[in-house]
């Protein structure tokens, strides 16, 4: 017999033995399959990592949807609330708040074309991406500052007498003169 004409001897569980059963009828073969695949908040929440209630924070926010609810009104979620929670992750990961993709998702969904929605999520990824990059610049001076300021503090820990005073610091004679001082080092030593 057909998959699509045999009968369910069981109640259709879920990973959590949830009845599924107790879902309206399924109108047609795709969306019989679909509910198969379709998970509670709980399972949704441990897949992604997230808490339940960050995933009701995020539907709060208009960024996810229940594809359906249960006959006990539980909210169930197909596949796409997994990338949808993870894309949300990365943006957020990327220095954006909840509510700048609550603007992210709200002007994508007015844009009406394909062609003019995807420019706007460029636009959006490439003004990111320079900000990336400008603060890629600045933590890279910050590493090269740091770097020569242990360099520097490294003389003092091998070179100085431990009985000489700090007030000796100001006039060191242990570096070498042609070296410059870092500023993270005449920061703490300026008064």
């Amino acid at each position: 017999m057909p998959e699509h004409h045999r009968l369910p001897l069981l109640p259709s569980l879920d990973a959590a033995g949830a009845d599924r059963s107790s879902l309206p009828a399924p109108a047609s073969l795709d969306e019989a399959r679909e509910r198969r695949h379709l998970i509670q908040i709980g399972d949704l929440a441990r897949e992604t990592g997230k808490t339940v209630r960050a995933i009701h924070l995020y539907e709060e926010l208009g960024l996810l949807a229940p594809a359906a609810r249960s006959k006990g009104r539980f909210r169930l979620y197909a596949g796409e609330a997994l990338v949808r929670i993870r894309w949300i992750g990365r943006l957020q990961e990327m220095g954006f708040s909840l509510g700048d993709i609550q603007t992210i998702v709200r002007e994508w969904e007015r844009v009406e074309s394909a062609p003019g929605a995807m420019k706007r999520m460029r636009d959006v990824y490439e003004r990111k991406l320079e900000e990336t990059r400008e603060q890629k610049r600045r933590l890279e001076a910050l590493e090269h500052d740091l770097s020569a300021s242990l360099e520097y503090l490294d003389t003092c820990e091998t070179v100085c007498d431990p009985q000489r005073l700090l007030s000796a610091c100001e006039c060191c004679d242990l570096h070498d003169k042609e070296l410059d001082v870092p500023d993270l080092v005449l920061g703490f030593r300026a008064r």
